[in-house]
């Protein structure tokens, strides 16, 4: 697809939709985790996973913001993260709590290398952005390390599902970029 008349640089452009796109998917899991946590698990953990939701909200809103600011177009993809996401952070929370933080931790750990290559990579005349990049990654890697106190490294097959979730992420962001 063309970018919209309004989008000012193409790669600065790609990182503002394919960080949208990333929130929303990130907000999708966790929605997909609170719909099974809030009936299995206990209060303390959904209070964490409502937690971490609030803050990708905020993720996403700043996105959907620049969206609209820079007329950077949006991912066509947006109807299947939403369905994704929500799946797989369904399926994470019935494997149990340890396998959702798994997911969470999976998810923030490609969100971190892909945050850190942004920032690195906007030009000075973008130090906005950028900052908005590094509060959100640091934020991220929050989210990470509240994963791993929760037993994520405890879950069934946590290296295997870590990697699948990872390659998957590392896929969502490449296809966001451009679709």
């Amino acid at each position: 697809m063309r970018p919209l008349p309004g989008d000012r640089n193409r790669t600065t452009a790609a990182m503002i939709r394919v960080d949208h796109a990333g929130e929303y998917g990130a907000k999708r899991i966790y929605q997909g985790q609170l719909a099974v946590l809030r009936r299995r698990s206990d209060a303390a953990t959904v209070a964490l996973v409502e937690q971490m939701q609030d803050q990708e909200q905020h993720h996403l809103d700043t996105f959907a913001g620049l969206i609209g600011e820079r007329r950077v177009r949006p991912t066509a993809l947006l109807p299947f993260w939403h369905v994704a996401g929500w799946v797989l952070g369904a399926a994470t929370a019935a494997m149990g709590k340890r396998a959702a933080m798994a997911c969470t931790v999976a998810v923030e750990e490609a969100i971190d290398a892909h945050y850190a290559a942004q920032a690195a990579a906007l030009p000075a005349s973008e130090a906005p952005l950028r900052d908005t990049i590094e509060r959100f990654r640091a934020e991220e890697l929050e989210h990470r390390d509240t994963g791993l106190e929760q037993g994520a490294e405890d879950a069934p097959g946590y290296p295997l599902l870590r990697a699948a979730i990872g390659a998957g992420c590392r896929i969502a962001i490449a296809v966001s970029e451009v679709i």
